[in-house]
């Protein structure tokens, strides 16, 4: 019989594909770990990985990893409910988003109102949410381009322009708007990989068959916009960058393609008990007013 703690350890596995790694950290011996996934391989009868080189989760492993997924997220839905039906306060919300630079003015009214619940913030990039919500990981997620999944509800925030921001004494900087044509020698900063900010630059020259040229790549957007300020890059920078109180001194320019646009969405899962916390997040994030950074009841 199947015991949570091997189900758990196989998450783990599978996530990281390496067994020292997960030992790790999962805090268990390796040689231990080895034994638990032979013998959760043993009771299904079927290889879960493919060990030729790399460990991989093969396509069985991948469809045992989602059933699991879900299994262990509905005891968890069941552990909070019960937890918040025989407590007095409302519990927690945990909320996945791939930039929380947009969502901290919701996120500091949400507090002020609600202090007794616990917010729990996960940096995720779009391609796990879905994967995220179905197996109650978290309760919700906002992403900045929409994800095409089954089993999900979402309601769209907003929509913006996405330009290309410049130090001050860049030649472009005068121009009111720039072609991606143009920008093909320029020197780029940007976003790591799997952050939407990077899958939007190489989605917007790989339609034409080029590549950008990237000198920096950085998980800090403030020092993102540093660097173009200080003259070593330009960069994509959202039109809601521009409305921050912490701006940095930077021109700002169109580019001229319809897709050079971020659609941030919010998501949760479909078939998922929203605890009181979770929905209370919600109502807050799509009654925000992104124009004027307040609630929109009170415009």
């Amino acid at each position: 019989m199947m015991e949570l703690n091997s189900l758990k350890q196989f998450l783990v596995v599978a996530r990281l594909e390496h067994l020292s790694r997960a030992a790790e950290a999962l805090r268990v011996a390796q040689p231990s770990l080895s034994r638990t996934i032979a013998r959760l391989e043993g009771e299904l009868g079927v290889p879960l990985f493919d060990r030729s080189g790399r460990l991989r989760l093969n396509d069985t492993g991948k469809l045992f990893r989602d059933y699991v997924e879900r299994a262990l997220g509905e005891l968890d839905a069941g552990r909070r409910a019960v937890a918040e039906a025989t407590s007095e306060g409302v519990g927690t919300v945990r909320l996945a988003s791939e930039t929380f630079m947009t969502l901290t003015g919701p996120l500091a009214a949400y507090k002020r109102a609600h202090p007794s619940i616990e917010v729990q913030l996960h940096w995720s990039p779009a391609e796990d949410m879905a994967r995220r919500l179905r197996a109650q990981d978290v309760d919700l997620c906002v992403a900045s381009q929409p994800i095409h999944a089954e089993g999900l509800e979402s309601t769209q925030l907003f929509d913006e322009a996405v330009g290309v921001g410049t130090p001050l004494d860049h030649p472009l900087a005068g121009r009111a708007s720039v072609s991606i044509d143009e920008l093909t020698d320029q020197p780029f900063i940007t976003a790591r990989k799997g952050h939407w900010l990077r899958r939007l630059l190489d989605r917007l020259f790989a339609a034409r068959g080029i590549t950008p040229k990237i000198v920096c790549e950085s998980d800090e957007p403030a020092a993102i916009a540093e660097l173009i300020s200080a003259g070593l890059g330009i960069g994509l920078v959202p039109a809601f960058a521009r409305r921050s109180a912490t701006r940095t001194p930077g021109a700002w320019i169109a580019v001229d393609s319809p897709d050079c646009r971020r659609a941030v969405t919010l998501h949760w899962g479909a078939d998922s008990h929203l605890s009181t916390a979770a929905r209370l997040m919600r109502t807050t994030i799509t009654s925000w007013d992104w124009v004027t950074g307040e609630p929109q009841e009170k415009r």
